[in-house]
């Protein structure tokens, strides 16, 4: 009886390691990739692409390495022009006063056809080449309590409730109220399907005082929230109309366009096509690399565009 009592601590006593070991591992994985909003468990790609990493995170190591600084396609198709709506979801925007949705709403509206967007205009899919057509949709909300962006289902789900007419080229941007904690990572897009539509997503914190998802935008023209926000937005916008669905442009390490340029700024501010002005990252370009054109990136490889 004695053995069998020391066996079953001894079990226990493993599993609480193994519980600790697991939660304390996740802090600075992605979520889970999923197209399927029932089983993220059976998706056929093994993460996300597209995290934007808090600044100083060590990223985890991916299976493939190399040091090649050029994007390559992975014979898949792009978004040659997008619809772009954002969502604000959580309790906290019932009454909101914050500029974090008008701005938002002005961001999406002057992305289309701006100097910016045109940095990711030079890559091509199986269905053609990257535009700068972008059409803005005006904001939708959703009071109900959010959930965070530790898996693409839930985020995939709340894109299917609350968009009723899903289009195939939809950008669906899902703006939380749940701060960043101690996620490695400020946001992160990737996709799925309402009903028989395929759509695009992603996933934002709230990163109102967060120092590791801040771009020091000291212009004074936004709060420092929407400011944080709108730097991410850039990053996450560029990486899904280059690679929507993990079969675009990526480098030899998994890096897309934003991943490659994050945290690396071209000009002070940015002046959108609707004149809204904004500090935003730039986007890797493999021809500015290749003529030596662009700004370095925090490896110091020429091949950033700002946009401006």
């Amino acid at each position: 009886m004695k053995r069998l009592f020391l066996s079953v601590l001894t079990l226990v006593a493993l599993f609480a390691t193994l519980t600790l070991n697991a939660q304390n591992s996740s802090v600075n994985k992605p979520p889970a990739a999923s197209h399927d909003i029932s089983n993220p468990a059976l998706d056929p790609e093994s993460k996300a692409h597209g995290v934007q990493w808090a600044k100083g995170v060590v990223r985890p190591a991916r299976p493939s390495g190399g040091s090649h600084a050029d994007m390559t396609w992975h014979s898949g198709a792009i978004m040659t022009n997008a619809v772009a709506q954002p969502i604000f979801w959580g309790t906290s925007w019932a009454g909101y006063s914050g500029d974090k949705m008008t701005g938002m709403d002005t961001w999406y509206s002057g992305f289309g056809g701006s100097k910016y967007a045109a940095t990711s205009n030079e890559y091509t899919g199986t269905n053609g080449q990257v535009t700068s057509a972008v059409t803005a949709v005006a904001h939708a909300v959703d009071t109900t309590a959010a959930t965070s962006g530790q898996q693409v289902a839930p985020i995939l789900a709340e894109v299917c409730k609350v968009v009723k007419s899903p289009v195939s080229n939809g950008y669906y941007a899902v703006y939380t109220d749940l701060p960043r904690g101690s996620a490695g990572y400020c946001a992160w897009h990737s996709y799925g399907t309402c009903g028989s539509t395929p759509v695009q997503i992603a996933f934002f914190w709230k990163l109102d005082g967060d120092a590791g998802c801040d771009p020091q935008d000291s212009s004074g023209l936004h709060s420092q929230g929407l400011a944080a926000i709108a730097n991410v937005s850039g990053h996450e916008l560029s990486e899904a109309r280059t690679d929507p669905r993990n079969g675009g442009w990526y480098d030899s390490r998994g890096d897309e366009n934003g991943d490659k340029c994050a945290w690396t700024y071209g000009a002070p501010l940015l002046t959108f096509s609707n004149g809204s002005q904004w500090k935003i990252q730039g986007e890797w370009s493999n021809k500015a690399f290749d003529s030596a054109t662009g700004y370095p990136n925090n490896k110091g490889q020429n091949g950033c565009l700002g946009g401006n």
